[in-house]
C-alpha cells in the first residue's frame, strides 16, 4: 500500500441522524478524512453540523433571531488506527471499523489537535490537509518507516 510514499486517501461521509423517538440523540453529517499507509490510518474528523431537515427545522425555532446561524462545524478528531501499539500499555480497541482487515486496532486521538488541521482546511482547502496527515503519518510511524526502509 505504501510503496514509494503511496497512500490511500478517501473522505467518507456518515449521514445524520436522530434517533430520540428511540432513546437515543441527534448528530449531524460526520466527514471522516482517513489516509491509509501500509503500517495504519491516520484520520481528521469534521462534525458538520447538517442535521436531518425536519430537525434541522426544529433546532431553527428554538432560537429568536439569526442565533440558529451559530450552529456550525467543529473540529471533531485527528487520530490514528494502528496495527501495533503505539506506547507501553496501549490497548486495543475492539472492532476497529477503519482498518479493514483487523478485528481490533489500536487507537488514539485528539479533538483539540483537530482544531489546527480544521484551520488549514479552511485556509488550503484539501491539499493542505492530505499534506498535514502525510506528516502526521510519518510521524505516527516513524519507527515502522525506519525499519521498513522508507523514509
Amino acid at each position: 500500500m505504501n510503496k514509494n510514499n503511496k497512500f490511500k486517501k478517501e473522505i467518507l461521509f456518515y449521514p445524520a441522524y436522530d434517533l430520540r423517538s428511540k432513546g437515543g440523540g441527534i448528530h449531524g453529517v460526520e466527514m471522516r478524512w482517513h489516509l491509509i499507509g501500509e503500517h495504519g490510518v491516520v484520520q481528521f474528523v469534521v462534525f458538520t453540523s447538517w442535521m436531518l431537515p425536519e430537525t434541522q427545522k426544529e433546532i431553527d425555532a428554538k432560537f429568536d433571531g439569526p442565533d440558529h446561524f451559530l450552529h456550525k462545524p467543529m473540529a471533531a478528531d485527528l487520530g490514528y488506527h494502528a496495527r501495533t501499539p503505539r506506547y507501553s500499555g496501549q490497548t486495543a480497541t475492539a472492532n476497529c471499523n477503519v482498518l479493514s482487515d483487523e478485528e481490533s486496532c489500536y487507537y488514539d486521538g485528539s479533538g483539540l489537535n483537530a482544531e489546527p488541521v480544521f484551520e488549514i482546511l479552511l485556509r488550503k482547502g484539501s491539499d493542505g490537509v492530505w499534506k498535514y496527515l502525510e506528516n502526521y503519518y510519518k510521524k505516527t510511524f516513524k519507527k515502522e518507516i525506519k525499519v521498513s526502509g522508507k523514509k
